[in-house]
């Protein structure tokens, strides 16, 4: 693919996300003053996704949606590779999902404004144990609305595309509030849109759901055995997909 493409490519995606914050953030923010819980918030973060992976011509293909059932609220828990991430896990999962969001993300005008709105979670990653306080404090304000969260357990995007070790902090709050864990795995959005730069090459993307791993009855000293399954489960996948995995904790 020739420079001039991705650079084209580069330019529309970008261009076209950034226009779809500006028309969809006050959209949820009017909406969510009236009803934070309405479904129309989360077919308008659908659309919000969708645009990005068409701007980007990713097209996004899932297996195992029949995992997903739609009554129950999950901790979903995905390997990282890619800003299309929450993209395509807000498309996979067809319920209401919120997400992780690192604080630097909330000084973006409109985008905060949309983010809190629905009920995307800070983190402070500089304030240690007083950001898990709060983001405890947050999580559970969204299950008890019913919400899923995607947690992205390597914390952070590898900028080589190799699958990190999991932390434990997804699975303590599963655990904590016992939900099931519902693994998912993304592949090919490394490829599509590297993490750290402002190319966009494109490509088909992936998100392979696994059946959700029930919690209940489980305590701490289950996290963890729990955060090893799902890093089991999960990096075999990326295997299977072509990907690469470095070693676990």
């Amino acid at each position: 693919m020739s420079w001039i493409i991705v650079g084209l490519r580069s330019l529309v995606t970008w261009s076209a996300g950034v226009l779809a914050t500006i028309v969809l953030a006050p959209v949820v923010i009017v909406v969510a003053l009236f009803n934070d819980t309405s479904p129309w918030i989360d077919k308008v973060i659908r659309l919000w996704s969708r645009t990005w992976l068409v701007a980007s011509r990713s097209p996004l293909t899932v297996e195992g949606g029949e995992h997903i059932d739609p009554r129950r609220s999950y901790v979903v828990v995905s390997n990282h590779i890619s800003t299309l991430d929450i993209m395509i896990c807000l498309l996979a999962a067809p319920i209401p999902i919120r997400f992780l969001a690192k604080k630097e993300l909330f000084r973006v005008p409109l985008l905060a404004q949309g983010m809190r709105a629905v009920g995307v979670i800070e983190v402070d990653r500089s304030a240690r144990r007083a950001a898990h306080a709060g983001v405890n404090k947050q999580a559970k304000a969204l299950i008890d609305k019913k919400r899923s969260l995607i947690i992205y357990a390597e914390g952070t995007r590898p900028r080589d595309g190799v699958m990190k070790s999991f932390k434990k902090g997804a699975f303590t709050m599963a655990i904590a509030a016992q939900l099931p864990v519902l693994p998912m795995t993304i592949h090919g959005a490394f490829e599509s849109m590297p993490p750290g730069k402002p190319w966009v090459f494109g490509g088909p993307v992936k998100a392979v759901v696994d059946p959700p791993i029930e919690t209940t009855g489980m305590d701490g000293s289950g996290t963890s055995a729990l955060r090893d399954q799902v890093f089991d489960i999960i990096s075999t996948r990326v295997r299977e997909m072509g990907g690469r995995v470095g070693p676990a904790a």
